[in-house]
């Protein structure tokens, strides 16, 4: 008996805003100076190291609780169940629903009880909750859900990652192109099949780094709005990740008594391409091992940072055929990593 992912779903939105249409920004330093290089070449700077070209923004007319739905209504067609046998509804997110040109995010009622009523779920024993865990959202959520079923508590659980970050980036700050939106969802529950959640691992890191990811004012200090925006200090995300998620890595995989060399995928958290490259490698590293070819499938380079929604429409786009040269086989050994605000961290060894 395995708990498993039987259905997964994913929710791309439409609009696609290339780096070029970043050459007219006026992008500022984080004190408000002015920028020596020209945008073309921060742009291209940027490119080289996050990987992105391209990445998706809702249109005007959604809402994050909009997508999330979406990507929910495709996870429960392709499970085949009944929505009404649904336990528990579990959304990601970061600031739940920002509506265009508004200045305040909205979280009341909760995203999960919006997505229970979009869906037309009427069963009042459904329940519906918002996890805020940054990035590793999604992956938290599954791990909350295998506990449910595990313990009794649940038979089959909605886990949704989704995000609107283009609703709250600073235009005058270098780090708003990393960011885009999206949603992903899966449907968890109870198998007769052996394999599904094999191991997990979760931790915080608060004491020095709780705010390497937080909320500031724009980059343009001239301006009088007093709204915030999502903001990094990117060079210590970076170390701390290089750092801490291989061993994340490594534990979660000990624990599941399965060798790396059985281990076919890893789908990693789409936040920087150089950054996840690092950390897959130096999880290698640590078994005295090359890092195999094609064993990081990425989208971050035409989808960009959507947060909790990356690994879920990472893994979803990989099954439906939409990912070039990647495929995830029955039987396969697969790990869900991820990394983020908080500072959390995450991993799933997972047989398909």
């Amino acid at each position: 008996m395995g708990i498993k992912i039987t259905g997964t779903g994913s929710y791309i939105p439409s609009y696609i805003e290339k780096n070029e249409n970043f050459y007219n920004h006026q992008f500022l330093n984080a004190d408000g100076s002015t920028i020596k290089n020209s945008n073309e070449v921060i742009v291209e700077k940027f490119k080289a190291i996050t990987g992105i070209q391209e990445r998706r923004y809702v249109t005007e007319d959604l809402t994050n609780s909009d997508i999330a739905s979406f990507a929910a209504e495709k996870a429960i067609e392709n499970a085949n169940i009944d929505r009404e046998t649904l336990d528990y509804i579990i959304v990601a997110h970061n600031y739940g629903d920002v509506l265009h040109s508004s200045e305040q995010s909205d979280t009341v009622p909760s995203i999960a009880s919006r997505v229970k009523h979009l869906l037309k779920i009427k069963n009042p024993k459904c329940v519906g909750y918002d996890l805020l865990f940054g990035c590793p959202g999604w992956i938290e959520g599954v791990i909350q859900a295998k506990a449910f079923i595990a313990s009794g508590i649940a038979k089959r659980c909605l886990v949704i990652g989704s995000e609107t970050l283009s609703r709250v980036i600073d235009k005058h700050d270098r780090d708003s192109m990393i960011y885009s939106d999206g949603a992903g969802a899966a449907i968890i529950e109870q198998s007769d099949t052996e394999g599904g959640i094999l191991a997990h691992e979760s931790a915080t890191f608060s004491y020095d780094e709780a705010h390497y990811i937080f909320f500031g004012e724009t980059n343009d200090k001239q301006s009088e709005e007093k709204r915030k925006y999502i903001k990094m200090y990117g060079r210590k995300i970076y170390e701390f990740a290089l750092s801490n998620v291989p061993k994340a890595l490594k534990t979660c995989l000990d624990n599941s008594g399965v060798s790396i060399k059985d281990v076919k995928k890893i789908l990693i958290h789409q936040a920087n391409e150089k950054m996840d490259e690092a950390i897959v490698n130096r999880f290698y590293k640590l078994h005295d091992m090359e890092m195999p070819q094609g064993v990081m499938p990425m989208t971050i380079n035409m989808l960009g940072n959507s947060s909790v929604a990356t690994v879920p429409t990472l893994f979803d786009m990989i099954l439906k055929g939409k990912v070039q040269n990647q495929e995830i086989n029955k039987g396969d050994i697969i790990m869900f990593a991820s990394v983020g605000a908080g500072m959390n961290i995450n991993a799933i060894v997972y047989q398909y």
